[in-house]
């Protein structure tokens, strides 16, 4: 099996600085290990009818389960997570195990 991906796909509130948030996750992603790359972008203009609303993306990969299930429980995400929550407005979550097509 491959890297495990989350792929976490929100709407912030209004008048919420994203700059801010995205800040918090580069230094809850740099003290956990178990992270083994992050990456984020928002939306540069797509079908309003397409997005649904969304704006921003944030990815995250793991080496395995075991990886996912201790940045899940690590006291650095635990922390923010709440933060986070209070800044969205609506958001999906997808993990899964990746399948390579092409590397």
């Amino acid at each position: 099996m491959g890297d495990l991906k989350q792929i976490l796909v929100v709407k912030f509130k209004e008048g919420v600085i994203v700059e801010e948030i995205v800040k918090g996750i580069k230094k809850m992603v740099s003290d956990i290990e178990a992270v083994k790359s992050f990456e984020w972008g928002h939306d540069i203009g797509s079908n309003e009818m397409l997005t649904q609303g969304y704006t921003h993306v944030f990815t995250m990969t793991f080496r395995n389960s075991d990886d996912h299930a201790a940045y899940m429980g690590h006291p650095s995400h635990v922390a923010f997570a709440t933060t986070f929550r209070e800044a969205v407005e609506k958001r999906m979550l997808f993990s899964f195990p990746a399948v390579v097509v092409k590397g």
